[in-house]
C-alpha cells in the first residue's frame, strides 16, 4: 500500500496542480519571532492514509519537511536544518512554525493523501516585523528664522517590509517646499536578518510662528492586520528672533485672583533669545522697578488690585494688565457659644461685605433654613446654626460663620395615672420638660426607695417621659421631682388601692340590692292592702271592739316590716 501511494504521489503533481487551480492561494501571516499556524486548508477525505507538508524554493523544487500517518497518528519531520526543531504537526494537519524569520516567507503545500487520489492546498506565508520607534537625532539647540535649518534626522530600524517616513509639525503633515521644507529619506535592508531601516532628515526655515511648535516624525509599515503608524517623542526647539512685542501675563493659581493668593507677573518679549531683564510698574510707581521677567507678589491684599505694567530697560514696548483681588468678608452676631432662657427674644445678623455681590445661606445641623428670627426661644431652637457665602466666580472663595445656641429651662413635670386591665396594678406616667435634661426620682409613701422607671423617650427637644408600674395594696401618695442646674419642681399623686373595676362591681351590686329590695317592698304592700280591704267590712259591725283593733294594727305593722 505505501508503495503505490509513493508511485501516485509521482504520478499525480499534474493532477494536483489542476486541483490547486480551483482553490486558489491562501495566505498565513505570522509576525516575526511567533508561532507561524499554517492551516492545511481543506477538509480531511475518506480514506487519508497520511498528510504531508512541503515548500517550494524559488527554481520550484520542492523540499518536504513533515509528515502524519492517519492510519498509525503518528507524525515526523524531515531533516530540513532551517526548520529543525521548530515544527509542530496537529491532528488536523495545521503546520506550526515556531520564532517566524523573513526566510519563512514560502510557498507551503499541504498533501492529503489516499489510495487513489492527492489533494494538494497551497499556503503562502508573510511575516512581518513592526519597526522599532522613530527618533529624531542631530537635533539643533535653536532655529533661526530667515534661513533652512536642519531639524533632525528620523531614523526607524528593523522593519519587515520596510516602511516610510513622515514629518509633522503641529499634528499636520509638513510637505517638500522649495527653499521652506526640505526632505531626504533613504532605505537600508540587512543583508543577514532582512530586516529594513529608514533614515528621513528635515530641514526647516522657521519663523515666529513656529514658538513652541510640536516637530514629530512617524513611521508607517504593515503588519497582519493593516498598516501601523509609531510616532517619535516631540521636538520643540527655541526660535531666535529680535524682540517686537512686549506681553504681560498673570500667573495664579486659578483663573482669577483672591486674597491671600500668590501670584506672579510674567513678562515676556516675543524675540529670541528673549530679555531677561524688565521694568515693572506696579499702581503707584511710575518710575518702574528693575527685575527678571518674573514679578512675584506674596500674599496679595484687596489694595493690591490695579493695573500692572512691563517693558524693556528702554522703556519702550510697554504692556499692561488689570489685576482684580477678589475678597470676601463675613460678620455674624452673636457668634460663637450662646445660651439662652426659654421663652427669651435673640437677634442675629451675618452680613457679607465682599468684591461682588453675594448672598447668605442660613443652616441648622447642615440643613438649609430660612433667615432665623427668635421672638419666644423654645428648646427645639437649639442647634448649631452656620452662616455661609461664597463668590460663585472665584473658586475657593467662602466664608462661614458659626453659632452654636443653647436654649435653657426650669423643669417642668406632669403626672398622670391609669388603672392596668389585671386588676392589680397601676401605671403612674411623668412628662417632664426642661434643659440641662433634668433628673427625675420618683417615691411612694408606701416604699422608702425610689421607684423603678422605664426607659425615658424622647417626646420632643427637650421634652421626656418615662412610665412607673405599682401594686398598691393601699392608698398611697406618689411624690416625683425632677430637677436640674436651674431649679427643681415636686409633683404628688395620690393612687387609690381599690381598682377602678372594683368601683364598677360595687356600684353594679348595689343596684342589683335595690332592685330587690324595691320588688319585695312591693309584694308587701300588695298584701297589705288585700288584707286591708277584707278587715274593712267587720269594721262597721265590731266598731267598739278594740282590742280587734289593735292586733289589726299590729297586723299592718308587721306587713309593713
Amino acid at each position: 500500500m505505501a508503495a503505490s501511494a509513493g508511485s501516485l504521489l509521482s504520478v499525480c503533481v499534474l493532477c494536483a496542480a489542476i486541483l490547486r487551480t480551483g482553490f486558489g492561494l491562501h495566505t498565513a501571516s505570522a509576525v516575526y519571532g511567533e508561532t507561524i499556524a499554517i492551516p492545511c486548508g481543506q477538509d480531511i477525505v475518506e480514506g487519508l492514509l497520511f498528510g504531508k507538508w512541503k515548500y517550494e524554493k524559488n527554481d520550484g523544487t520542492a523540499v518536504f519537511v513533515a509528515s502524519r500517518s492517519a492510519v498509525k497518528n503518528k507524525f515526523s519531520f524531515d531533516d530540513v536544518p532551517e526548520y529543525n526543531g521548530r515544527l509542530n504537526l496537529s491532528e488536523n494537519y495545521t503546520l506550526f512554525i515556531s520564532g517566524a524569520r523573513i526566510s519563512d516567507e514560502k510557498r507551503f503545500v499541504c498533501m492529503l493523501i489516499t489510495a487513489d487520489n492527492v489533494f494538494e492546498e497551497p499556503t503562502v506565508v508573510k511575516v512581518f516585523k513592526p519597526s522599532s520607534k522613530p527618533e529624531i537625532l542631530n537635533q539643533p539647540i535653536f532655529l533661526e528664522t530667515g534661513k533652512l535649518n536642519k531639524v533632525g534626522e528620523c531614523v526607524s530600524k528593523d522593519s519587515y517590509p520596510d516602511g516610510n517616513i513622515t514629518w509633522y509639525r503641529n499634528g499636520k503633515v509638513l510637505e517638500p517646499r522649495d527653499g521652506v521644507v526640505v526632505i531626504q529619506s533613504t532605505k537600508e535592508r540587512n543583508a543577514t536578518s532582512g530586516l529594513h531601516s529608514v533614515q528621513s532628515s528635515l530641514q526647516y526655515m522657521a519663523t515666529k510662528d513656529d514658538i513652541d511648535a510640536e516637530f514629530t516624525c512617524a513611521v508607517t509599515y504593515h503588519m497582519p492586520n493593516g498598516q501601523i503608524s509609531t510616532e517619535s517623542d516631540l521636538a520643540i526647539f527655541d526660535i531666535y528672533y529680535p524682540t517686537e512685542k512686549v506681553t504681560i501675563q498673570v500667573h495664579s493659581p486659578r483663573n482669577t485672583v483672591k486674597e491671600g493668593d500668590n501670584i506672579t507677573l510674567k513678562c515676556i518679549g516675543n524675540g529670541n533669545p528673549p530679555p531677561q531683564e524688565f521694568l515693572f510698574y506696579p499702581p503707584g510707581h511710575d518710575e518702574g522697578i528693575i527685575g527678571s521677567s518674573a514679578y512675584p507678589i506674596i500674599d496679595i491684599r484687596r489694595n493690591a488690585s490695579g493695573d500692572y505694567k512691563c517693558s524693556l530697560l528702554n522703556k519702550n514696548m510697554i504692556a499692561s494688565t488689570t489685576v482684580t483681588v477678589h475678597y470676601l468678608d463675613l460678620s455674624l452676631t452673636p457668634s460663637g457659644e450662646v445660651t439662652k432662657k426659654v421663652g427669651e427674644a435673640l437677634s442675629v445678623s451675618c452680613i457679607p461685605s465682599a468684591s461682588k455681590n453675594v448672598s447668605v445661606t442660613w443652616l441648622k445641623n447642615h440643613k438649609i433654613l430660612p433667615q432665623p428670627s427668635f421672638k419666644n426661644l423654645q428648646y427645639q431652637d437649639s442647634g448649631l446654626y452656620e452662616c455661609e457665602t461664597y463668590l460663585l466666580e472665584v473658586d475657593g472663595l467662602r466664608k462661614k460663620e458659626t453659632l452654636r445656641l443653647t436654649v435653657e429651662g426650669n423643669p417642668r413635670l406632669k403626672l398622670s395615672k391609669k388603672a392596668n386591665s389585671d386588676g392589680k396594678t397601676k401605671t403612674i406616667t411623668y412628662e417632664v420638660e426642661g434643659f440641662p435634661k433634668p433628673e427625675v426620682q420618683c417615691t411612694s409613701n408606701g416604699n422608702g426607695g425610689f421607684l423603678n422607671k422605664t426607659e425615658e423617650t424622647t417626646l420632643s427637644n427637650g421634652k421626656y417621659s418615662a412610665k412607673i408600674i405599682i401594686s398598691p395594696e393601699e392608698n398611697v401618695t406618689v411624690v416625683c421631682s425632677a430637677e436640674n442646674k436651674l431649679g427643681k419642681e415636686v409633683r404628688f399623686l395620690n393612687v387609690s388601692a381599690k381598682d377602678n373595676n372594683d368601683h364598677a362591681k360595687l356600684i353594679v351590686g348595689i343596684v342589683v340590692g335595690l332592685l330587690l329590695a324595691a320588688l319585695v317592698a312591693g309584694l308587701a304592700y300588695w298584701l297589705y292592702m288585700k288584707r286591708s280591704s277584707s278587715a274593712s267590712k267587720h269594721v262597721g259591725k265590731e266598731l267598739g271592739n278594740t282590742e280587734e283593733n289593735k292586733k289589726l294594727e299590729e297586723n299592718n305593722h308587721k306587713s309593713e316590716a
